[in-house]
């Protein structure tokens, strides 16, 4: 094993153990802290990782440094040890003193590895950045797919540290010694081997050997990493003459990341041991040298200063498996980046250039990145960020929007790497210009971005794919995709409010039926298209069965859920009329791939909602079935919603309360589908909707059903009338059911399907016609 080289100054043969108490109580301090900084710590383990013994991360802030100590204890309880630049031990200052305390070793302590390794048999963690030095440009694989970073001191590029894997063959090698006394009785040596590490019981000395040895290699990712200045650089700078470089752009960036919203996703990866790969040679060797050993020392001592040709030949072993272990570490590493759509859009950009491309149309290029997005989400070795899981996120990429990839371009645009003009983003020359070590995270962050995600090279290949397709893609297959980020989306809502904060309402609701989305195909199809719409505070559950029973007639169906419905009533909070009429808008889009005549049919709200896509006149529309259309209300206190609605906004303004009253309990007749509890605002919303109708519904001039029960309990009889006055096209009928429930659709009363289906055939067979 390698030897550590002597310190620049004399530290003491022992280091003091962790003071628990400063320990504890820092904690503490940084979960405070935690909660004002702006950055979202986010760890991604499994239980049994996080036993592993040494934990290793990537290094791209100072700010990063200090943080899996917190987060290990947090998830275990556990103590952790670091290492730190010998250069805050030169003194004996406040700072010294307390990072001594806390369990931080100087990097050039003679005695490092065989303290550290006390520590592991003690049961604390150890935490190394094997790059050594912070690494500004993720530049950590060259173009032949091998391993090297760039190191400050010598201005070249070089291999990442084997100390880790040294630690860890010392650690495994008192392990091996201990077991092997206890299975030769040596029952001196075992309580020899017990004082010198300190520990309380021979119990507790073989319970530390039994237990493998791990390295947990991890990767830290920040998202986004902006340039823009911010508060702390200002400070700084008002109180400071001059800042370095250096010190202007660590400020920038690290300022940026505890102040502005910033994601850090900490994944640790699949564990390593430190003799995975033993010959026979080694392990028999292994077993003679260990008979030998007196002290921890003296297993770190084996390649500097061997006794006899044993230990020189273990040695040489030793530093072989540590450089293959070294290898075999940082790949994990550098493979567990939390891929975002940043680094999708610098992968592609710097692609594009590279092969001369100097240009592309905005449209062409945000359509490849979505493609890319779909296909690699079925990749289940790579790790994407949330916002690559979630449609809310990436969805919209399809129609050329997207806030997250806006902000993107802007910070692209300012460092004078990309320039937009009409329909075409323009890759300018300063991509491809070298950039100081201190100055490339300013100069050029989209080359930041493409070596982080290069060690991944399906990421790359994925979108060279995706640009490939998306000038011939099937409008059938996109259409899949919208509706798989249809399912996704109510996952996702239903993940989002699945929390302890919201079980005042969710621990009420009733709702058992299935309250996803669906898309029916026949056997045999007559090339006519049905999209259901539900009604408020319902699903698509609600239409489910009538789904089922068109398409035997050949129809093909496919039932939208509006957003905020099936998850839980506090999702319907944060939605306006708007958010529930374009998921109308995106079901017909989808169904339209497949069928150039839709007939929409859409309950309650939804019926409204299907009137204002026939309002639109997209020419595939053939008719409309509008059932139990909400204008006028068998209870009239819902005249009285805009204003406790108004109240509920007063009270939001002066306070941080919720409200006077944010939910009304809801009598619903379909207590396995509908919400038990309507949010205020969401009634407030349909109040608008209703009022939009006096505009919308003079400009359908398509066929139209409406269909309503006499003696509905929710909806009045009047309201039928009410659309019918307003409609704009001459080809509309009333149908009244004789009933007096609301869901006359859900439980097809009084032939309410039959006499849908009567003018779906008229309005097909006027079409035919034509």
């Amino acid at each position: 094993m390698s030897s550590i080289k002597a310190s620049a100054r004399s530290y003491p043969d022992n280091w003091s153990d962790i003071d628990k108490t400063l320990y504890n109580r820092s904690v503490r301090v940084f979960d405070t802290v935690r909660k004002v900084l702006s950055v979202k710590l986010k760890l991604h383990a499994e239980a049994n990782v996080l036993q592993g013994d040494i934990f290793l991360f990537n290094h791209f802030s100072r700010f990063e440094t200090f943080i899996p100590q917190f987060l290990i204890y947090e998830q275990t309880g556990a103590y952790s040890c670091a290492i730190a630049s010998g250069e805050f031990f030169q003194q004996d200052t406040v700072l010294a003193r307390y990072l001594q305390r806390v369990g931080v070793f100087p990097h050039d302590h003679d005695r490092l590895f065989p303290l550290l390794t006390t520590q592991i048999l003690r049961g604390r963690k150890v935490i190394i950045f094997p790059e050594g030095s912070m690494i500004k440009d993720h530049r950590v694989i060259d173009d032949k797919g091998n391993y090297g970073i760039y190191s400050r001191m010598t201005g070249l590029r070089r291999k990442q540290h084997t100390g880790s894997a040294v630690l860890a063959q010392g650690v495994e090698a008192v392990k091996m010694i201990i077991r092997r006394a206890y299975n030769e009785k040596d029952h001196d040596k075992l309580v020899w081997w017990k004082d010198q590490l300190k520990l309380d019981s021979l119990d507790q000395l073989l319970t530390s050997a039994l237990k493998s040895t791990r390295i947990v290699p991890a990767n830290i990712t920040f998202y986004p990493i902006r340039t823009s200045e911010n508060l702390l650089l200002k400070a700084v700078d008002f109180f400071t003459d001059s800042l370095s470089l250096r010190q202007t752009e660590e400020l920038l960036i690290e300022g940026n990341i505890v102040l502005k919203n910033t994601d850090m996703d900490i994944r640790l990866g699949r564990p390593i041991e430190p003799f995975e790969h033993k010959s026979f040679g080694s392990q028999y060797l292994l077993k003679e040298v260990i008979a030998e050993i007196k002290s921890v020392d003296d297993i770190f001592n084996l390649q500097a200063n061997p006794l006899n040709w044993q230990q020189k030949l273990l040695g040489y072993y030793f530093k072989e498996a540590a450089n293959a272990t070294r290898d075999q570490y940082m790949e994990e590493i550098y493979l567990n980046v939390t891929i975002n759509l940043s680094h999708l859009a610098s992968t592609l950009i710097m692609y594009l250039i590279k092969q001369g491309q100097l240009q592309i149309e905005r449209q062409r290029f945000f359509t490849a990145l979505y493609i890319a997005v779909k296909h690699l989400q079925n990749n289940s070795h790579i790790n994407l960020h949330r916002s690559l899981l979630n449609p809310v996120d990436y969805s919209e990429l399809i129609s050329g929007t997207n806030s997250r990839f806006e902000s993107f371009i802007a910070e692209a645009k300012n460092c004078g790497l990309l320039a937009e003009y009409k329909t075409r983003y323009h890759l300018l020359p300063k991509l491809l210009e070298d950039h100081d070590f201190d100055s490339i995270r300013l100069e050029n962050i989209i080359s930041v971005y493409d070596n982080e995600a290069k060690p991944i090279g399906v990421v790359r290949d994925t979108l060279i794919k995706a640009l490939n397709e998306c000038d011939d893609i099937d409008q059938r297959e996109l259409a899949a995709w919208h509706f798989e980020d249809e399912c996704r989306d109510l996952m996702w809502e239903t993940h989002a409010y699945n929390k302890p904060i919201y079980d005042d309402i969710n621990r009420h609701e009733t709702a058992s039926e299935d309250p996803s989305p669906f898309f029916l195909q026949p056997t045999d199809g007559n090339g006519i298209g049905v999209l259901l719409v539900h009604g408020l505070l319902a699903n698509p559950a609600e239409v489910r069965n009538y789904g089922d029973y068109l398409v035997k007639q050949g129809y093909t169906v496919l039932g939208i859920r509006l957003k905020g419905h099936g998850s839980s009533p506090y999702a319907l909070q944060n939605q306006s009329w708007q958010d529930w009429y374009q998921s109308v808008v995106r079901g017909f889009k989808m169904i339209k791939t497949h069928c150039n005549r839709i007939f929409v049919t859409g309950f309650s709200t939804g019926g409204a909602l299907a009137l204002k896509l026939a309002a639109d006149h997209y020419p595939e529309i053939i008719g409309i079935s509008a059932v139990a259309v909400p204008i006028k209300f068998i209870n009239p206190a819902f005249m009285l919603v805009p204003l406790l609605h108004g109240t509920n906004k007063l009270v939001d303004w002066i306070s941080s309360f919720e409200g006077v009253k944010p939910f009304i309990e809801n009598p619903t007749e379909h207590p396995t589908i509908n919400y038990r509890h309507v949010p205020v605002k969401c009634l407030y919303q349909l109040r608008l909707l209703i009022d939009s109708m006096n505009d919308f519904l003079p400009l359908c001039t398509a066929p139209v059903q409406v269909v309503q029960g006499d003696n509905d309990p929710i909806v009045s009889f009047r309201s039928a009338q009410e659309v019918m006055n307003k409609l704009g096209g001459k080809n509309n009928t009333l149908k009244m059911i004789s009933s007096n429930r609301h869901g006359i659709l859900h439980e097809n009363i009084g032939g309410t399907w039959e006499s849908i289906d009567e003018f779906m055939k008229e309005c097909i067979d006027e079409t035919n016609a034509k």
